[in-house]
């Protein structure tokens, strides 16, 4: 079984945003899914995806704090035409990655007790973000 979807996840502002079940709602045909490997990937250049920790908002905050602080707004980029946070947004999503690769094992995305699928907004106006969800497997 191929399947592909693009998704169009919701407008959200600056930080790291679980959307695990916004994908998986958008994927219903995973349910039937025995075995398998979705790829996740995100169509931007100042957006990424992390799979990390799921469970407490303080984590979510602590990413955003630390590539605030790592990539400064305030540093003198060159490439500065659609403002200040666009080249920041770039070496953000540079540094987490455009995509994901994660297995499914009967009919569920196979992520650990603890781990969830992030979108990391890193432009300070919330944008419209797009992931293409592709998938290959056998059905159950």
């Amino acid at each position: 079984m191929w399947l592909q979807r693009e998704i169009t996840l919701r407008p959200r502002p600056r930080g790291f945003h679980l959307v695990t079940g916004e994908i998986v709602e958008a994927v219903p045909e995973l349910r039937d899914v025995r075995v398998g490997l979705a790829h996740v990937f995100i169509r931007h250049t100042s957006a990424s995806l992390t799979l990390n920790e799921n469970a407490s908002p303080d984590v979510r905050r602590d990413f955003e704090t630390w590539f605030s602080k790592a990539v400064s707004e305030s540093e003198r980029w060159e490439h500065a035409l659609e403002g200040p946070d666009d080249m920041p947004a770039h070496i953000k999503a540079m540094v987490t990655g455009v995509s994901l690769h994660v297995p499914v094992t009967e009919g569920k995305l196979a992520l650990g007790t603890w781990q969830g699928i992030y979108v990391a907004e890193h432009r300070a106006r919330p944008h419209r973000r797009e992931v293409i969800f592709s998938f290959i497997g056998a059905r159950r």
